[in-house]
Formats: structure tokens, sequence, C-alpha cells
């Protein structure tokens, strides 16, 4: 059988070289309590059309994201993927191929992931770009990391304007390698003032562009003051269509930038695979983990590519790597790059500007219902309101109604009591006026 090609007599033969007597005894260290008295209450078999329709059945209770009006974002954005893109990272050579163990003979990969460094560093306005990171949030982990070598300090000061999900995943990696976190409460007004908190062991202040609560803020004052203290400013930016309408992070003198591309050629995914931009200033380079590929030319004088850095712990020791994450996102990051290239710099410009027309549409329409107060004064495609009782229990309710009202901030904020009544919507390209129409309606019922 092609997935249990092991026999009775197998087995046997198995259990016998090993010096046991039945596959039970290989589990007797597992404490009796930890086992299961009997088999798992599951049916023992079926036939596969039979467990087609339970599944499907299951699966039905689901409401799909592009079934119904969707206003969901905080870090993950539905946006139209073009057919081509799906198409051409299912060709063979692309969908089978892994990371360049031997560079030289893999050029087109390392051509494709080339051009995608050069589109992340025109995107966020830096000087080199890596291969991609495995998301967002690792990336940002990664960042703080990179800034501790860089400045030889061990603080990172985190914006309270920060993903949650994305400071949390900051504080696991300090918890276990050693460096301080000092996480700011969420800065739902938008009014935090970090430059104030920066000292002489703080190697680093990471904020989010726009925020998590949807707010645009211009950080070159925050970046004068890290320079002035000897800190690095990083800059996260986890919706990635957003940098084709605002100020680029370099622009305002970010250190580093750190993206979630998931916006640009993948699809929600279920949350998963996404892919993580990674962006410093030439200086840094050698800091800067995951690899980059330099273009060159042959013996022959034609044009070819090489990994021109590759800190990775299968090329060198690990305690002397600067990161032991241990692949990149190829895929997705191809998947990004074929749509950049369908969009073209016109082409995403128009499509941030819609994004941004269409949230401002939907912010005015919600500012005239009753109950509902919008909180930004500037916001690219997401912002908050405030309704006049708990958030989760007024999506809950949007839900029943067939309408997926965006993210109460109570989900990701749990202990914070300013945060009950919050909710965060998204608007992409996506979004009809009919959408924001059935919105609106469902939210006049339920308050």
């Amino acid at each position: 059988m092609r997935y249990l090609p092991l026999t009775d007599t197998d087995r046997s033969a198995m259990l016998a070289a090993i010096g046991v007597k039945s596959i039970d005894a290989l589990f007797e260290d597992v404490p009796q309590a930890a086992r299961l008295k009997g088999p798992v209450d599951l049916p023992r078999f079926a036939g596969e059309l039979e467990v087609e329709r339970q599944l499907s059945a299951m699966a039905a209770k689901n409401i799909a994201a592009g079934s119904v009006p969707f206003f969901i974002g905080a870090g993950a954005y539905r946006h139209h993927v073009p057919s081509t893109v799906d198409y051409l990272i299912q060709r063979g050579e692309f969908l089978t191929s892994y990371t360049p163990y031997q560079p030289e003979v893999t050029q087109g990969t390392l051509q494709y992931l080339f051009e995608f460094q050069t589109q992340v560093a025109l995107l966020t306005g830096m000087d080199v770009a890596n291969a991609s990171m495995y998301d967002g949030s690792t990336a940002a982990a990664e960042a703080v990391a990179m800034a501790n070598r860089v400045t030889r300090r061990s603080k990172a000061i985190i914006s309270g304007g920060l993903h949650p999900q994305y400071r949390e995943v900051v504080e696991t990696l300090g918890r276990y390698t050693g460096f301080t976190v000092a996480a700011q409460p969420a800065d739902i007004e938008g009014k935090e003032d970090l430059a104030s908190l920066i000292d002489g062991e703080t190697s680093c202040v990471v904020v989010q562009y726009p925020s998590f609560f949807g707010r645009l803020r211009d950080h070159s004052a925050l970046s004068a003051a890290c320079r002035e203290k000897g800190a690095l400013l990083i800059v996260v930016v986890t919706e990635i269509v957003s940098l084709g309408a605002l100020k680029s992070p370099g622009a305002m003198g970010a250190d580093i930038v750190v993206c979630e591309g998931q916006s640009l050629g993948n699809g929600l995914n279920f949350g998963g695979p996404y892919v993580g931009l990674f962006a410093t200033r030439e200086k840094y380079v050698r800091q800067m983990p995951g690899r980059l590929v330099g273009e060159t030319v042959d013996a022959d004088g034609k044009r070819g590519f090489v990994l021109t850095l590759s800190t990775r712990e299968q090329h060198i020791r690990r305690e002397k790597a600067t990161s032991n994450i241990c692949t990149n996102a190829g895929l997705c990051a191809l998947a990004f790059t074929i749509h950049l290239s369908l969009l073209g710099e016109k082409g995403l410009h128009d499509l941030a500007a819609l994004n941004h027309a269409k949230a401002v549409q939907l912010a005015d329409k919600l500012a005239a219902v009753k109950d509902v107060e919008v909180l930004n004064d500037s916001f690219f495609n997401e912002f908050t309101v405030r309704l006049n009782k708990p958030a989760a229990i007024v999506v809950e309710a949007l839900a029943g109604k067939r309408v997926l009202g965006g993210l109460p901030a109570s989900r990701l904020l749990p202990s914070d009591k300013k945060a009950e009544n919050l909710l965060l919507l998204a608007v992409t390209e996506t979004v009809t006026e009919g959408d924001m129409d059935a919105l609106c309606g469902a939210l006049k019922e339920v308050l």
C-alpha cells in the first residue's frame, strides 16, 4: 500500500531488532494518565463518497471570505489576486523547487528572488532587501535581534500601535534570547511619545505604519530622535499595498523595514503561508538575517545571479549565524513578484488609491450611523470605530446576518477594557458599495 507499506512480518522484525516485544512497549515512558483508554471516538471507516459528503457538510457551516460582505483586516487582507499568478506559480519548475543549496544551477530561482528584492527595496525606500522571510511577525522579531547586534544594546521599545501578535512574537524571542521588551499600552488615540522613552540602553524603537488601529504618522522626527540616542528605528508594515500611496519608511529615516507581503499575490489561505519582507540600510547588510541574491557576470560575460550573502545555519556554524530561520518563503515571494509585475508602478498607485477611496466612502457612511463613532482622523484602508456595546457581540450578530463585519479589538487585546467596544474595519478593492450598505444596514439593526 502507498501509505502503509509494512506488513505484520515487517513490524515484528523491526521490534525484534530493537529488543521490544510489542508496539505498546515503545510508549511505556508515557504516563498512564496521558493515554487514551480506547480508540478515538470517530467512525472506523467509510467510503470515499460518504467521507466527502460529511466533510462538505461540515465545511458548509463556515462563512467563506468571498461569499459575503467582508471587512476583516488586522494584518491579513482580502485582495483580488489575478489568475495569472496562480497559473505561473503552479508550473512545475516553480512549484517543486526549493531553497537553492547549489545556487549556481538554479539561475531561474535566483533571478526571481533578485527581482523580488529589487521590488521590496523600491517599495520600502531602503538600500537593500533580503530574499524573503517566513512572515511579517517573525521578520519583526528578527529585526529587533539585528538592531541588538548593530547597537550592542538589548532593549527594544515597542509602540502601542504595533499589532499585538507581532508584539507577542518579539516578546517570545526576547524571553529566550535575553533582550528586554518595553511594550507600550495600546495607542488607540495615536498620541504616544516614544522619543521621550529612548535611553542609553535602547537598541531600537518599533512602530507600525499604518498603526494597528489604522492611524498614520510621519515618523521622521522619531527617526531623528533615535539617531541622536544611537538607537535604530524599525518600521513594520502589515498592509504592503499602502506603500503604493504613502511616504516610504525609508524616506522617513527608517533603519530597518519589515512587512507582511501577503496582500500581493497571496490569498488569505486560512492564515498562511505568508511572506515576510525585510529591508535595511546598506551599512547594516552584514547583520541582516536570511540571504541576499546578487547580480554578476559569468566567465563569458553573460548576466548571472549568485548568493552574495547567505548567513544561514546550513552554511556556517549555528552560533555564528545572524539567524537560524531555516528557510524563506520562496513560492509566496514569487507570487508577490508576479502580482506586482502585473500591476506595474502605475497599477500599484491606482490600486492603493482605490483602497483608500473605498475606505473613505465606508467611513463616511458609518459616521452617519447612530451609535457608531469613527475614531481615525487619518487612515489608508483600515480604521477603527467605537460602538455602543462590546464589538465582539456585534460581530457575532453581524455574522448571523451574513456580514463579516471586521475584527473586535478585544480579540487581540482581551485584557484592555478600552478596547472592548472598538471594531477594526478594512476596506479593499474587493468591497462593493452594496457590501458597504449591507454592513451599515446590519449595524443599524444590531446596535
